[in-house]
Order: C-alpha cells, then structure tokens, then sequence
C-alpha cells in the first residue's frame, strides 16, 4: 500500500503540469501566424485542425489504454518528449507540411495526457480517501490549466510582433519543464482487471459505454457537444476580432481573459453545482452557448467579442461537473481508456464537422458562421439534455 502521502503529492504535481500544459506561448495569435507567415485559408486552418483531431482519433482510446496498462506516470512523460519535438518542429516550419508534421507530433502528445491526468487525479484522491470532492480538485486543476494558458497569451501579441518564432521557442522551454516534473509523480496502485486479450478488453470498455451504461452515454454525449460549441470558436474568434478593427497588440491580453474566465468558473463550477443543483446546472450551461452565439452572430463592433466570453464561462463549469459525472460511472481498471474514449469521440465529431464550418467561413464570413452554429445548437442541445436529466434517474447499467 502507498502511502497517503506520495498520492497527496500528486495532486500539486498534476496542478503544476496542467499549469505548464496550458502555457501555450503561440496560441493566442497562431491563426494569425498560420495565415501570414503560412500562408493558409480559414478552411485550411480548419483541415489542418481536422487532421489534429485525427491524430488523436487515432491514437486516443489506445494511448488511454496504454496508460492504464503501463502508468500513468510513464504516459504523461512520453507526452512531454513528443511535446518538445512538435513545438520544435514549429520553429522551422514554413509549409503547410511542416505544420501537419508538428500537428500531428502534438496531437499524439495531447492523447497521451487526454484522460490520463484526470485518471491519476481521481486514483489518487481515491488512495487519500478524497474522492467525493474530486470536482473541487478538477476544478482547481482546470483553474490552474487556464491560469496558464492565460499567462503565456498575456504577452503573445507583443512576443509575435517583435520575432514571430519567439512563442514556439518559449513553448519547447515550457515542455522541457513539463517533462522534469512528470519525474515527481507517483503511480497509484489500482485493481486491474484482465479478462483475455487487449482487444478484447478494448472492446469490453467500449461496450460498456455504448452499450451496457445508458446513463454515461448520455452524459459523454452532452458533455461532447457542449464541448464542440465551446471548440469552434477558438479557431474563428481571432479573425472575427480582426475583422471587427480590434488591434493584434490586444488579442494576447483579450485571449487571456478568456482563459481567466475558464479558469475563474471551472473553480467555482462545483459551488454553482451544489447552489442550482443539476438541472438548473445544466440549463445555465446552455443558456450561455446560445447568449454567446448570439452575440457573436448579431453584433458587431470593437466589442462584440466579449460574447465569446460566455462561451469560455460555460466551458469551465462543464469540465468539472461533467467529468465528475462520467468519472462516478467508469471502473477504476478501464478509467483512463474510458475518459479517452470520449476524447476520441469529441475529437472525431470535430474532424468531421470542422473542415465544413471552416469552409462556410471562407465563404460567407465569420458573423454568419457564428449564426448557423446558434441555430444548430438551438436544435440540437434540447433533446440532449432531456435524455441526460432523465436518465440521471434510473438504472445506468442498462441499455
């Protein structure tokens, strides 16, 4: 048995490793540096994020499994080495090619830590008998994670003007740091489960989601398309604030108040939680995807980007309640492969739907696309919360 001590290590380790994994020194200008310095289209953008997404896709549910069978621990550190070789590769880049190289490199990296960081958080507080207040500690994690990401976009615009290239040099520091701290983690010691071959097992988890537990069905579903109407305007919110005169100077200092925003509520997203309860939790979560497109597909002006805003609000309470949620459902053996599995289906919806919503983007501008997605989500997430909330109340371990 570990002691209580090691595990409760852990906990800051994984907070310092979401902070260093959101410290994304080229994010808030890298539409910007893909367009200008690249030379793509918004559609390529969104091919090139497709591609991403397939990368994970591909390599999702089986890293997840991999990291249940090998650890946790080595996982998170064979994501950072392929972290410092994508954000390198990116220092030389000057083609389309170069950038898929290092799309990909980086996809692989992000399905390694998909899953496997939140499993480790959860074992963990599970070896400290912390587990029911895990949507606090996911919480914070998400908080730190954003603080992060708003740390590095702080001074993006001022970094990309004065050496387009010093952001990705910064971002390889950064995973170099972030490959020395996965050396403090500890590995929990959790039930394992082999029931015959790895296929078969792969293929009993993806049963029992899909199949055997109604009730984490529902929830990964919701949880998903709650995800995409937070995901699509991360790739379209910097050429719409461009087009809508705000200066490039601004666009790291607005981007890290979106990710303070997402930081700020996913904190209190487990008090919102315990004050509104889940349906009143889950209506607030809609009612900010639809507030925010909204906004962003009727208004226009200088402005008209802090409805994006309500978008960043509602993706920091999802994360932690939901995950919660799915976290209550899934056995400790599969747990990781599970929380990938759903990573898997997220990042191929948007490999599928991404390319098509860029390419209206090119077509017919970033306003319209903002307002077909609203009358999308109009229809599609009320039927989808119905099923969540009533099966909330049965037996989840049917189909």
């Amino acid at each position: 048995m570990l002691p209580m001590t090691s595990l409760r290590r852990n906990i800051p380790l994984l907070y310092a490793f979401s902070f260093l994994q959101m410290t994304l020194f080229p994010m808030a200008v890298i539409t910007l540096f893909w367009k200008d310095h690249i030379g793509l289209s918004l559609s390529q953008i969104l091919l090139l994020q497709s591609i991403f997404a397939v990368a994970m896709v591909v390599m999702e549910y089986p890293s997840g499994y991999i990291s249940d069978r090998v650890g946790y621990r080595t996982a998170l550190t064979f994501a950072s080495i392929l972290g410092i070789l994508g954000w390198g590769v990116y220092t030389v880049a000057s083609s389309f090619w170069d950038v898929l190289i290092a799309e990909i490199l980086l996809g692989i990296s992000t399905s390694f830590i998909s899953g496997t960081d939140s499993a480790l958080l959860y074992e963990s507080l599970k070896g400290t008998e912390e587990e029911p207040a895990y949507a606090r500690f996911e919480g914070r994690s998400t908080g730190f994670g954003q603080t992060g990401e708003a740390a590095g976009a702080l001074f993006a615009g001022v970094l990309y003007a004065k050496y387009p290239i010093l952001p990705f040099l910064l971002q390889v520091g950064v995973w170099i740091l972030a490959l020395l701290l996965t050396r403090g983690l500890t590995e929990p010691q959790r039930e394992q489960r082999h029931h015959g071959g790895h296929l078969k097992e792969a293929l009993a988890s993806a049963r029992y989601v899909f199949i055997e537990n109604r009730r984490l069905r529902v929830t990964i579903l919701l949880s998903i398309v709650l995800g995409l109407s937070s995901f699509y305007p991360v790739w379209l919110i910097q050429p719409y604030m461009r087009d809508a005169g705000v200066p490039i100077a601004s666009f790291g200092p607005i981007w890290a108040g979106a990710n303070l925003t997402v930081a700020i509520f996913a904190v209190l997203s487990h008090r919102v939680r315990e004050r509104l309860k889940e349906p009143g939790m889950i209506l607030l979560l809609v009612v900010l995807v639809w507030g925010g497109y909204l906004g962003l597909g009727w208004t226009a002006g200088v402005w008209g980007f802090l409805f994006y805003y309500l978008l960043t609000a509602m993706r920091g309470m999802r994360g932690p309640f939901l995950l919660h949620v799915t976290q209550a459902e899934i056995p400790s053996a599969n747990r990781a492969g599970t929380l990938s599995l759903q990573s898997l289906c997220f990042r191929l919806l948007f490999a599928i739907t991404g390319p098509l919503v860029g390419r209206y983007a090119d077509a017919c501008g970033v306003r319209k696309t903002f307002q077909l997605l609203l009358i999308a989500f109009l229809l599609v997430l009320p039927p989808l919360v119905y099923l969540f909330l009533k099966n909330r109340h049965i037996d989840g371990s049917v189909g």
